[in-house]
């Protein structure tokens, strides 16, 4: 039975696209795949697309969760019947993307509406912690809820969870967001163990600017969700003045 659809936000993976949308295509129930080629300077479209993706093309980096949504829409124009449920997964995964069906057993059989991943193999990255941090503790103050892995964006979700879910926070802040609004709307999340693991990354400049902008989206997510965050936040502002 041809249930799910992958969807891979992307921007600059022509390097391990190929192998991790390869690996998505033999998942059991999934019959399509959508790259979301998210601003790529490389040929990540193009690499997607050989290797039997469809490609949704950004002309401009839009960010994670613009990309996430404009992939539920191209799935949605495709849907033929039933909606399919929904499974993200991110580009740099390789062929470890092939192990992510324990995340559309429980949505498939009705007992979740979204599933997130626990990578039992982890890979370094660097400077991650504190950005961890601040998503867990949000999510503990909103709902309640301990999550082991709350930044993993390997998650597979019932269309009817992912469009209560919209609009999604705003670009790495999605996966912080997508968690307190599904659990207080009472859906049911479920945190899933599986085989799979990153490329790993460095602690250079780059990775640090990327760090610092996670932590800028968690943040303006959790202020969303939290009033006292909002408030601290805006003391903060008006304290640079």
């Amino acid at each position: 039975m041809s249930d799910t659809a992958v969807i891979i936000p992307a921007k600059d993976e022509a390097d391990r696209i190929a192998a991790t949308v390869t690996a998505a295509l033999e998942l059991p129930g999934v019959d399509l795949v959508v790259v979301v080629d998210d601003g790529s300077t490389d040929q990540t479209g193009r690499v997607a697309k050989a290797a039997g993706a469809r490609v949704v093309r950004h002309s401009r980096n839009r960010g994670k969760a613009t990309a996430m949504e404009s992939g539920a829409e191209a799935v949605a124009l495709l849907d033929d019947g039933a909606p399919r449920h929904l499974l993200f997964l991110d580009a740099d995964l390789g062929a470890t993307a092939g192990r992510a069906a324990p995340l559309i057993e429980p949505v498939r059989a009705g007992t979740a509406d979204m599933t997130i991943a626990v990578f039992t193999n982890r890979v370094k990255r660097g400077g991650h912690g504190f950005v961890v941090r601040l998503a867990h503790d949000g999510i503990k103050r909103a709902v309640g809820w301990d999550a082991t892995q709350p930044l993993n964006g390997q998650r597979c979700l019932t269309r009817a969870a992912f469009e209560a879910a919209r609009p999604l926070a705003h670009g790495f802040g999605v996966e912080t967001g997508l968690t307190i609004d599904l659990i207080r709307k009472g859906f049911r999340v479920v945190e899933i163990e599986v085989d799979m693991a990153h490329r790993a990354t460095g602690t250079d400049w780059r990775a640090q600017l990327h760090r610092a902008k996670q932590f800028r989206d968690v943040a303006r997510a959790l202020a969303v969700r939290e009033p006292v965050i909002a408030a601290n936040l805006a003391k903060l502002r008006g304290g640079r003045r």
